[in-house]
């Protein structure tokens, strides 16, 4: 492995080289217990040393890291554990407790002491800090091996769970990358996300999201310094880019609005000079929002527009936005991206179609055990983004519509079917739509309508806690309403639009 940087995480600072040790005593004790190249190992970790280095030892034996969102409940991981095989789990103590006898058999289970400040931060009983059990203390474990000489094997690099349309997340599993694929990926996120020799680097989010999982991943391999709060925090944000000259910055919207919530005393209090390099995607960003963030910060702000399955499709600096307000940039290189109608054909620039994209630096995926779902994805050379969109004379894309109901709240993916799937099942509920209603912060937020069954009295508090205890919590419609009967097509099919359009018009806005 390469020389690390130093990392400012939960339990302090780490610096490169006993991280680096970490890692390479992971590959020891993985070997150990039998993990190989194309296994699954599972990581149920909030961002701290531990998450890091089990990620590079993971990689390093050509195993796969499954990032697992650590918000879902028992019953979800359990199923994504189920899902992807894992060969050994690694999580923090707190959350082993959740999991309780639901993870599957022969799962080798590691647990991780949940740091104080992550503790503190998410209020964490100090009952729950300890490992359970029956279950392997991480720091025990590590120290009964020595750091692994293993030469390094290609790796598909992580599987991330997407939401799944059919009630269930999707594991997408990339293949190994050729040799000219590695060269041309690295080349490309060197372009996309920034991060170079010297850069110190700031990711407050939680890295089983895709694009702060890289973007952190190459500060820790390429740069001078990594800071991994251990959970988003305006004001502290603006301390930690002034504490540690943070140069380059991971952030989604929803970020952004938090910040310009500042009190104006508040935000000129901190030093930010140190900031070149801003990304920010998962979401749609307010076009108002991002005028402010860049009158404040300067032309830094750089955005992207992609997918877990296609990586960075487009990219688009402060002053290409600031010329064309609302694109997302044009195509990365050696990145193909057609408009294409219902019939597959190409439409010119101007008319809204299916984003479509072929991606050759990238290679191939599937969906864990969801082939079908993925070979319905091709159009040809180019897959389905789902996405809806137009270019502009020049080549610039705009996103103007989700071809499905996906929702993005907070730049988390959302997908309303999985969530009526459980809420049918609530005694009295006939019919239900879920569906993202203009948030102001979030960008959306779910709401629920909901038709009872006839001489049905039903109460939104307590459909709340129904969803809550089957589903994490940002998955729960902050909005429940109910209507005597819901809009449907003589084929059954749901008029949703005709529920969700009244909001999004109201707000001035489109979807």
């Amino acid at each position: 492995m390469n020389q690390l940087a130093d990392v400012i995480v939960a339990e302090g600072h780490v610096t490169g080289k006993p991280l680096q040790l970490d890692a390479a005593r992971v590959v020891s004790g993985l070997t150990n217990l039998g993990v190989a190249p194309g296994d699954a190992v599972a990581l149920l970790l909030r961002n701290d040393a531990a998450l890091l280095a089990a990620t590079l030892a993971v990689g390093h034996l050509g195993a796969y890291p499954v990032h697992l969102n650590w918000h879902a409940t028992g019953t979800e991981v359990a199923y994504m554990l189920a899902d992807c095989q894992a060969r050994v789990l690694i999580a923090h103590a707190d959350l082993l407790h959740d999991l309780a006898e639901m993870a599957p058999p022969n799962l080798v289970t590691l647990g991780v002491p949940t740091p104080e400040e992550i503790a503190r931060t998410y209020r964490i009983p100090d009952a729950r800090r300890a490992v359970p059990p029956g279950v392997l203390e991480w720091t025990t474990w590590l120290s009964a091996y020595d750091p692994s000489n293993h030469p390094p094997v290609p790796s598909g690099g992580s599987i991330i769970y997407t939401s799944g349309t059919s009630g269930r997340p999707k594991g997408v599993r990339r293949l190994a990358p050729t040799p000219e694929q590695a060269i041309a990926s690295d080349e490309m996120r060197r372009v996309v996300f920034g991060v170079d020799s010297g850069a110190r680097v700031l990711v407050p989010a939680p890295l089983y999201h895709i694009s702060p999982n890289i973007f952190a991943l190459r500060g820790l391999r390429c740069g001078e310094l990594l800071v991994l709060p251990a959970r988003f925090d305006p004001e502290g944000l603006l301390r930690d880019i002034e504490r540690y000259r943070i140069t380059h910055l991971y952030a989604v919207a929803t970020m952004f609005v938090r910040l310009l919530r500042l009190p104006p005393e508040t935000r000129d209090r901190y030093d930010t000079s140190s900031l070149a390099f801003v990304l920010h995607g998962a979401g749609p960003c307010p076009p108002a929002v991002k005028r402010a963030m860049i009158a404040w910060w300067g032309p830094i702000l750089e955005e992207y527009y992609g997918a877990t399955e296609l990586g960075p499709i487009t990219a688009c600096s402060s002053p290409e936005w600031l010329t064309r307000p609302g694109t997302v940039g044009r195509a990365v290189s050696g990145v193909e991206i057609a408009i294409l109608d219902e019939q597959g054909s190409a439409l010119p620039s101007g008319q809204i179609g299916e984003i479509c994209v072929a991606n050759p630096t990238y290679p191939d995926f599937t969906y864990l055990n969801r082939e079908a779902e993925r070979q319905a994805l091709q159009r040809g050379a180019q897959l389905a983004s789902g996405d809806l969109g137009y270019f502009d004379g020049d080549g610039y894309l705009f996103v103007c519509d989700r071809k499905r109901d996906l929702v993005i709240s907070a730049g988390v993916n959302i997908y309303p079917e999985e969530i009526e799937s459980v809420l049918i099942e609530f005694a009295g509920v006939a019919d239900c739509a879920v569906f993202g209603i203009p948030h102001e912060e979030f960008g959306e937020e779910l709401m629920a309508v909901v038709q009872p069954v006839d001489g049905h009295a039903l109460d939104a508090e307590q459909i709340r806690a129904f969803l809550g205890a089957r589903l994490a919590s940002f998955k729960v419609p902050r909005t429940i309403q109910f209507q005597h009967e819901l809009p449907r097509e003589e084929s059954g099919k749901l008029k949703k639009r005709t529920l969700r359009d009244p909001y999004w018009a109201k707000a001035g806005r489109a979807i």
